[in-house]
């Protein structure tokens, strides 16, 4: 089983390399379709569409959604710990934060009684 590491690796590899063309074939198809049409901008090639793939997946986050990278797989923890607080509340501790949340997001005092 140790030796064939090496076969894991380079069909990781591989499959990267797959998204990676597919995802920069799908980004060139859609600007050059859609941008020099709609907003006037030159077409890209296939390497400038590759860059602009990699800058946006850099400045909006992506691949968030792959276990790996930056603890993905943890999306619905938050929800899961409210869930545990709002069981181990008391009625009263309820009816408590209702009201409080009653003028949440409106002007004035927070958690006054909306008007």
């Amino acid at each position: 089983m140790r030796r064939h590491w090496g076969i894991g690796i380079f069909k990781f590899l591989l499959l990267v390399a797959i998204v990676l063309a597919g995802f920069g074939q799908a980004v060139l198809q859609l600007w050059n379709l859609l941008m020099p049409a709609i907003f006037g901008l030159p077409r890209l090639g296939y390497w400038q569409a590759v860059g602009l793939m990699a800058l946006s997946w850099i400045l909006f986050g992506g691949l968030r959604g792959f276990g790996m990278i930056r603890g993905g797989g943890h999306r619905g923890d938050w929800r899961r710990g409210l869930r545990q607080r709002w069981a181990a509340m008391t009625p009263e501790e309820r009816e408590q934060f209702r009201k409080g949340m009653r003028g949440c997001g409106e002007p004035g005092e927070p958690g006054a009684e909306p008007a």
